[in-house]
């Protein structure tokens, strides 16, 4: 593909491109998001520190789990969420390598950008029709999981059922999620 093609084409055909094994597009989705996540980073710890290193496990997380992405979301959209969750990942490591009496002192920004914010809607509305239709103990189940961001663990405690339990509904509730997007595609 011609430069111009890559500058012009829409994320979904970029990502098209880099299954098929063309790293230029990838490059460009890259390209295309990089100083957005980065910005995020930086606003989020409160300076640049490990902003790069964020940026580069966030997009390394982008290209293993490429095949993963849906069009259902906007790229756009899919690439916050696995920033979003990188990011999460980083504070709960970074706390739980501090000493128990330094924990707690400062904790890091967790106020949504304005980006998150319209993300987080669009997201919400679209994955609200797909809830109303499932059995409401996994409904129950997702919105804990993902929209309240409870751990496994928590859920498991908070319901008192046995964490495997948990686990395995969440997973059977999202291969439903997963065949209801599906099939609304069609």
């Amino acid at each position: 593909m011609e430069i111009d093609g890559y500058i012009i084409a829409e994320d979904r055909r970029l990502v098209e491109l880099a299954l098929g094994g063309d790293n230029t597009a990838f490059e460009y989705l890259f390209n295309r998001y990089r100083e957005a996540i980065y910005r995020l980073f930086v606003q989020r710890l409160g300076g640049a520190n490990d902003a790069d290193d964020l940026l580069q496990e966030t997009f390394i997380k982008v290209y293993i789990n490429l095949h993963r992405y849906s069009p259902v979301y906007t790229f756009g959209q899919w690439v916050y969420t696995i920033a979003r969750n990188t990011f999460i990942d980083y504070v709960r490591k970074r706390q739980d390598d501090l000493p128990i009496d330094e924990r707690f002192s400062s904790p890091p920004s967790n106020t949504p950008t304005p980006e998150e914010n319209v993300i987080n809607r669009q997201q919400r509305t679209q994955i609200e029709q797909y809830l109303e239709r499932l059995a409401p103990r996994y409904r129950r189940l997702v919105e804990m999981r993902f929209f309240d961001e409870y751990s496994y663990e928590e859920i498991a405690e908070k319901l008192a059922l046995p964490l495997g339990t948990v686990k395995t509904q969440i997973h059977r509730a999202r291969e439903q999620m997963c065949r209801m997007i599906a099939e609304g595609e069609k």
